[in-house]
């Protein structure tokens, strides 16, 4: 399986070890011709306004938005923002996912956490999410559904037919159980 990881900012290479760990072949993807091939792309953690003007810098973001119509698509923590449809302000997003979400929404980098989230999908053990200055997702519409939430009912992960977004980063844990989750939607 080959799966991409936008490369242009942020923690692409810590998802790129989990994959190849998996067995799958990763392209880092930082150019439109990059997205050939591939049966999903995970949209990484980083700064979601610099991730969204190099998209559009670098002639990306329409090509993103044709390839998230047909294959498999996971936003993690600012990848989410970039995912969805509504942040509140303006910058560039693929406004694919049918979520709203606030950036930022614990507070600034001092304010980071762990917890473990009952995450049915991937069965038992709960999954110990780390959230490092983390949007929220405020809400699901469409045919967006909540995968996990907080003990206090806030939502931090959604799936919308094949796209996934994750408020936390399963890249920074020994667990790969999200990662296997993608991969079995990009197939």
């Amino acid at each position: 399986m080959k799966i991409g990881v936008l490369a242009l900012q942020g923690a692409f290479a810590e998802h790129q070890a989990v994959l190849e760990g998996l067995g799958a072949e990763v392209v880092q993807v930082r150019l439109p011709k990059d997205l050939e091939g591939l049966s999903g792309l995970i949209l990484p953690g980083g700064e979601s306004t610099t991730i969204g003007k190099l998209a559009v810098a670098f002639n990306l973001l329409e090509p993103l938005r044709a390839f998230g119509q047909q294959h498999a698509l996971w936003g993690t923590c600012a990848g989410a923002i970039f995912l969805s449809k509504d942040v509140h302000r303006p910058q560039p997003l693929l406004g694919l996912m049918d979520i709203q979400v606030a950036r930022n929404a614990f507070g600034r980098q001092v304010d980071s956490f762990e917890v473990d989230l009952n995450v049915p999908e991937l069965g038992e053990p709960p999954f110990h999410a780390v959230f490092i200055r983390a949007p929220l997702i405020e809400s699901v519409s469409g045919s967006a559904r909540v995968m996990a939430t907080l003990p206090d009912g806030r939502i931090v992960a959604a799936q919308q037919g094949r796209w996934l977004a994750t408020s936390f980063h399963p890249e920074l844990t020994r667990d790969d159980r999200f990662h296997r989750f993608f991969m079995e939607l990009a197939q």
